[in-house]
């Protein structure tokens, strides 16, 4: 798969998240050939669980792996500092960022430690979350820690 390609599989985990009244957050994480071996959505509100970005869920659903140095991370929103640090632990060497308008992560902290960041700076990623921040201005609050 292109890396439009992931980032429209991104956009449907995102999209999953938000009809189910949460962030419209997603991630998919390919291997070297590009096919998807793992999914997940944000479900911090769902699940009250503030640790369930939607980095941190597909990473979590991709379960045992020892090919993390071979993935590929496609995510619709530039990474916090946790979901960096944990793509970071695992020694995952590319991420797709869908956008990064709407929360500028650590990026510079992804590079600095060598991985290459793809910033797509996706037209329908963008449009979700700022269609969704203009009507959850609180829950948006809320998830960044403002």
């Amino acid at each position: 798969m292109t890396d439009a390609e992931l980032m429209a599989e991104a956009l449907v985990e995102a999209r999953r998240s938000l009809a189910q009244g949460g962030l419209p957050i997603g991630a998919v994480l390919a291997d070297a050939a590009g096919k998807i071996v793992a999914r997940g959505h944000n479900l911090r509100v769902q699940e009250g669980d503030p640790t369930a970005h939607g980095e941190t869920v597909c990473l979590r659903n991709a379960g045992r792996r020892r090919d993390w140095s071979a993935l590929t991370m496609a995510t619709t929103l530039s990474p916090c500092v946790m979901c960096t640090g944990t793509i970071l632990l695992y020694r995952i060497p590319r991420v797709i960022v869908g956008e990064n308008e709407s929360f500028l992560g650590e990026e510079e902290l992804l590079r600095s430690r060598g991985v290459e960041v793809v910033v797509l700076d996706d037209a329908d990623c963008r449009a979700l979350m700022a269609g969704f921040i203009a009507g959850s201005p609180d829950l948006w609050d809320e998830d960044i820690g403002r």
